[in-house]
């Protein structure tokens, strides 16, 4: 009867010691479930395009995401690759832009029939990255219409998938963040450019009132707020973009809890 017993207890033991030693199942991540979207691309010629390869003549091309039961945000999308370059919006946006580009073309032809210069537009919205929360975008465009050189430019969408809208920093940030979080980033900006704390901008900068500041244009990633200046924006052409990245491990104080970027905190 004892040994039974013993048997027993020891079967009850194995069996708690193998469920405690079974994998505990994970709690599913709320940022897992991705958006679904297909790239869609509008791509037109100069008339004298003909037998001629893209490299070598006039042309207009975008390209961008258009997600599945999101109208508000892929119409958001659409206005904001029609207004990088221009001020027109959405799909007749860009279609207006393609023709005004292509009409300027053909008056640069009238004026010059001989010469073999061709121009480019050239616009596209990459996915850096999306979720059920959050989705990120960077837009870039280039436009050649003659001179020395073309232009680039690169601008951001950070897009709360919840609320259904463009997401500001005074949505992630308390009020009244905006000379803190600017002391913070022109302390990271002058280490970035080798300047010591007292060094003038007036010089090397086109800063408004030769004060440092930061603009509109910035990425929510995951180590912190990504910031990019576009060419002449700050430096000239040769100097390109300049980037600066603001982590939130340096604005802890500044940061609303709750808001899409509490995960990265």
């Amino acid at each position: 009867m004892k040994f039974n017993r013993l048997i027993l207890l020891a079967a009850v033991a194995a069996s708690m010691a193998a469920c405690n030693s079974a994998p505990k199942k994970e709690i599913a991540d709320i940022y897992t479930d991705t958006l679904t979207y297909q790239f869609k691309a509008i791509n037109s010629k100069a008339d004298d395009c003909a037998g001629k390869p893209d490299s070598t003549c006039t042309t207009v091309k975008f390209k961008y995401p258009a997600f599945d039961k999101q109208p508000l945000l892929n119409d958001t999308v659409v206005t904001g690759l029609a207004t990088l370059m221009d001020r027109q919006k959405g799909i007749a946006g860009l279609q207006r832009l393609t023709w005004q580009f292509l009409q300027d073309y053909k008056d640069f032809k009238k004026q010059d029939p001989r010469s073999v210069m061709f121009f480019t537009l050239d616009c596209k919205v990459n996915v850096v990255r999306q979720d059920s929360s959050l989705v990120n975008l960077e837009y870039k465009g280039y436009q050649y219409t003659g001179g020395a050189h073309g232009s680039s430019y690169i601008k951001y969408l950070n897009w709360d998938v919840s609320a259904g809208k463009k997401i500001l920093l005074s949505d992630i940030l308390k009020p009244g963040y905006g000379p803190e979080l600017n002391r913070v980033a022109e302390k990271i900006f002058r280490k970035q450019e080798n300047l010591t704390e007292i060094a003038s901008l007036k010089d090397n900068y086109f800063f408004k009132g030769d004060k440092f500041s930061l603009n509109e244009n910035y990425l929510l990633t995951p180590l912190g707020l990504k910031f990019i200046y576009n060419q002449y924006e700050i430096k000239p052409y040769a100097a390109g973009q300049t980037t600066l990245v603001v982590p939130y491990s340096e604005i802890k104080t500044l940061l609303q809890p709750g808001t899409v970027v509490a995960r990265y905190n």
